[in-house]
């Protein structure tokens, strides 16, 4: 199994930065995509960003040029930087994990507990 702890998520005002981590732990033999995603209250989760394990890219488009996404292999960590954040940013944020634990011979999604981030005006 591979647990996730997440941390960062805060109040902030518009146009500020906040910066999110989460952790992988476990019985974790190869990640391959580490990535954020967001529930806004009443819709559905949606994708912010993913990051593959040779550092592959890719954004919302309602996200790029102010989100930055980043992992550290050595630590199992990834890390979402977001600057001139708006109040549509406002969400819970939940880091996603694809890996392949100990007994497994397929990667499996597995997900952290979700962290606010609200913005305000």
């Amino acid at each position: 199994q591979v647990q996730l702890v997440e941390s960062g998520g805060a109040l902030v005002q518009a146009g500020g930065s906040l910066s999110l981590t989460c952790a992988a732990s476990g019985s974790i033999w190869s990640i391959s995509s580490m990535g954020w995603y967001r529930q806004a209250p009443g819709k559905q989760r949606e994708l912010v960003a993913k990051i593959t394990g040779s550092g592959t890219q890719a954004y919302s488009d309602s996200v790029k040029g102010r989100f930055t996404i980043s992992r550290d292999n050595a630590k199992n960590t990834v890390s979402l930087q977001m600057s001139s954040l708006k109040r549509e940013d406002t969400a819970v944020y939940y880091c996603n994990v694809r890996a392949i634990t100990s007994g497994r011979i397929a990667f499996d999604d597995y997900w952290g507990q979700g962290t606010q981030v609200t913005v305000s005006s």
